[in-house]
C-alpha cells in the first residue's frame, strides 16, 4: 500500500512549511514536494500607497532580514524618482547593511543550520537547537557567538535608529549622518567582527571539515545539483551585496548573461504550480523544463554557494584567502554540493565584517551631505541587493503622484524555489530505501536539504490575484482523488 509521509512543520526556518513523502509499494520514495501554505500580499496591499513609504512597509514581510527589505525598497524608490544619492549616504547604507549580513548568517549558522553539524544530524531533536549547539562548544563560544551577533545589532542601529524595522534609509538617502564618536565606537565594533569571522571558520574546520564523514555527506551525489548559478558583483566581478550587476553562470561556470536591475524581467520569468503559493523563477532565455539540472534547464540559485560560484572572488583580502582555500578544497569551480552552502556563508561572513571596517575607517562616513531631495516626477524603478538567502528584487510603477500602480517581489528563498523542491526531492530518494524504516535522523538529514538555502517562506509567499485562491483535494485511503474543490 502507498504510504505519505509529512514533515509538518519543517523546522529551523523563517516561516512556515511541510514536506510530503510519498512512498511507492515497494517503500522507496515515489515523490516529494515541499508545500507552503502560507500566504501574504505585500505586492497587492502596497497598490495605492506613496512608494516613499515601501522602506517602512516592505521591511515587515520579516523579522529576520528587515533590512533587506528596507534597503531594497530605498533603492527602487530612488529609482522611481531618477535621484541620485549622495555618496556618504550610500556609504552608510552599504556599511549598515554589512553589519546585518554578519549578524544574520551568524544567525543561520549557530541557530538555524549548525545544529545539524555541531550536535549531529542523528541528535535527539530536543538537542538540535541553539543550546545543544552551546553545550557542544561550550560556554565561551556560545558567549561569543552571541557578542557577535548582538555586535552588529548594534552597528545597525546606530545607522538604522534600530535594528528590527530601521527607519534610516529614504528615498534619496538616510535620514540622519552619524558622529565622529559613533563611527569610532562602529570601528572598534567592526574589528571584533572581522575576529567573528575568523573565528567562525575555523570552528567550522574544526566541526565539520575535520569529520570525514560530513565532508563525505557534503560531497555526496544525493546533496548536488548541477544548475545556474545568480549573484550580484561589482565592475570587478566580485561579490557585492548592496550594489553593481547581476551575473548569471551555467553548471560549467561560463557566463550566461550579466544584467542591470531595470533589465531583470528580460532575464526571469515565474512559473506557477497549484501545490505552492511560491511561484518558481527560471531563465527566460534557457526556459522552464520543469524540476530538473543541466545546462538544458533554466532552473538557477541564488545563495551563498551561488554567489561564490557567480563571481570572480571576494573583494577583501581575508574572504579572498577563504574563497580560494573553498575552491582548492572542493575541486575548483562551481561547486555544486547543497552543503557546502554553509562554508559559503561563512566566507561572506567574513567578507561583510571586512567591509564593514573599511566603510567604518572611511573618513566620508561621517559628511552631513547625507540626502539628495527628489525633484523630478516619479514613474517606474527596479532596485536589487543581495539578501542573505539570495538575490533580491523590488519593482515598482508608479503615477505621477508616486503612488504605486504596480509591485513585484522576487525574494531570495523565490529564486531558490525550484532548487529547494529538487534538493528535498534527491535528498529524500538517496535516504528513503525499501525495506528500511524512515528514522527520525533520516527525516532530520532530508530537512538538511532545505536548510542549506536558509529559506524565509514569510518573505517568499505572495500573489498575483487580488484574492486568496483555493484549490482542495480530498483522497482515500488508497490516494485516489475523490473530490476536488477551487476557487481561481
Amino acid at each position: 500500500m502507498k504510504q505519505k509521509i509529512s514533515i509538518d512543520p519543517i523546522t529551523r526556518l523563517e516561516g512556515h512549511g511541510r514536506i510530503d513523502l510519498f512512498l511507492d509499494e515497494d517503500g522507496g520514495l515515489s515523490n516529494a514536494y515541499l508545500v507552503v501554505p502560507e500566504l501574504r500580499g505585500f505586492e497587492k496591499f502596497s497598490e495605492g500607497r506613496p512608494v516613499e513609504e515601501m522602506p517602512r512597509i516592505t521591511q515587515r514581510i520579516c523579522g529576520v532580514c528587515p533590512i533587506a527589505h528596507h534597503m531594497a525598497a530605498a533603492k527602487a524608490g530612488d529609482a522611481v524618482y531618477h535621484v541620485e544619492i549622495p555618496s556618504p549616504a550610500k556609504k552608510l547604507r552599504e556599511l549598515m547593511y554589512s553589519a546585518f549580513f554578519v549578524a544574520d548568517h551568524a544567525t543561520h549558522f549557530y541557530v538555524l543550520g549548525g545544529p545539524d553539524f555541531v550536535v549531529g544530524p542523528d541528535a535527539p531533536k530536543a538537542e538540535r537547537n541553539i543550546l545543544g549547539v552551546v553545550r557542544a562548544v561550550g560556554r565561551e563560544l556560545g558567549a561569543r557567538v552571541m557578542k557577535g551577533i548582538l555586535d552588529n545589532h548594534k552597528i545597525t542601529s546606530i545607522i538604522g535608529g534600530r535594528y528590527i524595522h530601521p527607519v534610516s534609509a529614504l528615498v534619496g538617502g538616510v535620514s540622519k549622518p552619524i558622529t565622529e564618536e559613533e563611527r569610532d565606537e562602529i570601528v572598534e565594533l567592526a574589528k571584533g567582527s572581522v575576529e567573528f569571522g575568523k573565528l567562525s571558520l575555523q570552528v567550522f574546520g574544526d566541526v565539520v571539515l575535520k569529520n570525514q564523514g560530513y565532508v563525505d555527506l557534503i560531497l555526496s551525489d544525493m546533496f548536488a545539483h548541477q544548475t545556474y548559478y545568480m549573484g550580484l558583483v561589482d565592475e570587478n566581478n566580485h561579490v557585492n551585496f548592496y550594489d553593481g550587476k547581476v551575473r548569471v553562470v551555467g553548471p560549467e561556470g561560463d557566463e550566461l548573461v550579466k544584467y542591470a536591475p531595470e533589465e531583470y524581467l528580460d532575464i526571469v520569468a515565474e512559473h506557477v504550480e497549484p501545490w505552492s503559493y511560491l511561484k518558481f523563477p527560471y531563465l527566460k532565455q534557457v526556459g522552464w523544463k520543469g524540476f530538473t539540472d543541466g545546462i538544458d534547464s533554466g532552473v538557477y540559485r541564488a545563495s551563498p554557494l551561488s554567489r561564490l560560484n557567480a563571481a570572480d572572488g571576494m573583494a577583501t583580502p581575508l574572504a579572498q584567502a577563504e574563497y580560494e582555500r573553498f575552491y582548492d578544497t572542493l575541486g575548483g569551480k562551481p561547486v555544486h554540493a547543497t552543503l557546502a552552502t554553509h562554508w559559503a556563508r561563512l566566507i561572506e561572513l567574513l567578507y561583510a565584517a571586512e567591509r564593514s571596517l573599511e566603510l567604518a575607517q572611511d573618513p566620508e562616513i561621517t559628511s552631513t551631505e547625507v540626502r539628495t531631495i527628489p525633484t523630478e516626477i516619479p514613474t517606474e524603478g527596479v532596485a536589487i541587493v543581495e539578501a542573505p538567502r539570495g538575490t533580491l528584487t523590488h519593482h515598482y510603477v508608479t503615477d505621477e503622484r508616486g503612488i504605486l500602480q504596480r509591485v513585484n517581489l522576487i525574494v531570495g528563498t523565490t529564486n531558490n524555489n525550484a532548487a529547494i523542491s529538487m534538493s528535498i526531492k534527491k535528498a529524500a530518494k538517496g535516504l528513503v530505501q525499501p525495506g528500511k524504516p524512515v528514522t527520525d535522523g533520516i527525516l532530520n538529514t532530508i530537512e538538511m536539504a532545505f536548510r542549506a538555502y536558509d529559506p524565509c517562506l514569510g518573505c517568499a509567499t505572495h500573489a498575483m490575484p487580488g484574492e486568496t485562491p483555493l484549490w482542495v483535494k480530498v483522497y482515500n485511503h488508497e490516494h485516489e482523488l475523490v473530490q476536488e474543490i477551487r476557487r481561481d
